[in-house]
């Protein structure tokens, strides 16, 4: 049976990233702010360049502001300057240790580096503080950077932990489901895409597991379903190329 790779999640959590500390609000921090956050929505606009002028006006604003370093790290990465980037996660966490989004993008850019050991260390601070609203975000960081490194089963310790934390947070019932489905628990993987279902639309990955897992567990009336709403949501998808018999979609195209 093909495995499915577990891929890392988007890290970037950049509206997350102003945490409240115990610095005194001043106008120019006020003004850092500010241009922090129009320098996170440039960058979600893929204008990165506006984006650079924004944050390093806020760092000149008030270089002690902990958000400011962390986006900026995240933007460096995007830019390849990776020393840069580091820098700028070390200086956030210097500033404020216990900032958990900073503790997530940087553990996410050292596991995309390669360095999981570290990476996990950071996601599991991240999850540790108590006063941080998206703890199942880190697990479930901590779980794909482990299988990215091999350890399936320790993958699996850090999703279950994710789900007790929040038990409707769909990445991680995907994930979930699809180590269900490559362990060759079809019962699982089915329960848990059905939990995924409930609060998530499906992708054209949640409609690939569904059509494996109910071959499997041999419902043709399932498999069916969801072939079809591959088929019609997305119909250049790998997935619909590799689990879609041509002569189907061929036909779908003259109808």
């Amino acid at each position: 049976m093909k495995l499915w790779p577990l891929v890392l999640v988007s890290l970037l959590t950049l509206a997350g990233c102003a945490q409240n500390t115990t610095r005194q609000d001043t106008a120019s921090t006020k003004a850092a702010e500010v241009n922090v956050e129009l320098g996170i929505a440039y960058m979600q606009q893929g204008n990165k360049a506006v984006a650079l002028e924004k944050l390093k006006r806020a760092l000149e604003q008030d270089p002690g502001l902990p958000q400011a370093h962390t986006a900026i790290a995240v933007l460096y990465e995007s830019l390849i300057e990776y020393d840069l980037a580091e820098k700028h996660f070390k200086k956030a966490l210097q500033l404020d240790p216990k900032n958990s989004s900073a503790h997530n993008n940087f553990g996410g850019y050292l596991c995309r580096r390669g360095n999981y050991t570290e990476a996990v260390s950071h996601f599991e601070q991240s999850a540790a503080n108590p006063l941080y609203d998206r703890p199942e975000q880190a697990l479930t960081n901590a779980a794909l950077c482990v299988a990215r490194d091999g350890q399936r089963e320790q993958a699996e310790v850090y999703l279950r932990q994710a789900l007790q934390r929040n038990p409707l947070y769909p990445v991680a019932l995907l994930n979930m489901a699809k180590m269900s489905l490559e362990n060759e628990n079809y019962l699982s993987a089915r329960a848990y895409l059905q939990r995924f279902q409930e609060v998530s639309r499906h992708t054209a990955e949640s409609l690939a597991i569904g059509i494996e897992t109910e071959t499997e567990l041999g419902d043709k009336d399932a498999v069916a379903s969801y072939k079809l709403l591959l088929k019609n949501n997305f119909p250049t998808s790998p997935q619909a190329e590799r689990l879609i018999p041509q002569s189907s979609k061929n036909s779908s195209s003259r109808n």
